[in-house]
Parts: structure tokens; sequence; C-alpha cells
């Protein structure tokens, strides 16, 4: 059980990383055109779009990502406790 543990928080550690870069392209212009972007953007604007909806823009600047970010940290953190429990 160890080792799905393992694969779990792996797999929430590399859709973290996706999603900062995600959000780091959108500082570049047409960035976020480009293959690698349009890629993210179709497994980060899923997750993402709940959010946005919840939290408004504070004036130009989109926390969202943030708190998604966070909650993936929660997620990762609840798996552990689960595990734990679990075992």
């Amino acid at each position: 059980m160890g080792v799905l543990l393992n694969v779990l928080l792996q797999l929430i550690q590399l859709y973290s990383w996706a999603l900062i870069i995600y959000i780091l392209l959108s500082w570049f212009p047409n960035a976020r055109e480009s293959a690698i972007g349009q890629f993210l953007a179709r497994i980060c604007e899923p997750y993402l779009d709940p959010f946005r909806k919840i939290i408004p823009p504070l004036g130009m600047i989109d926390i969202s990502p943030i708190v998604a970010i966070i909650v993936l940290r929660l997620a990762s953190a609840g798996l552990i406790q689960l595990f734990a429990w679990l075992l």
C-alpha cells in the first residue's frame, strides 16, 4: 500500500508543478498559445475553473491558482493521514 501512496503523492506533486508552469506562462506574451501552453491548459483549466468561479480576482491578480495549489497540498496531507490510519 506504500507504493500506491507514493504514486499518488508523486502525481499530485507533478500536477502542482504543471499548475505552477501554467501560471508562469501567463507572464509571457503568447506563451499559452504554444503547444506546451495548450497542453497545460487542457489539463489545468478544468481544475482551476471551479476555484475561479468561487474566488473573484483582486484587481488584476487572480489568486485562485494559489488556493488550488493549497488544496492539492492539503489533499496530499490528507492522503498521508488516511494511509497512516489504514496501516
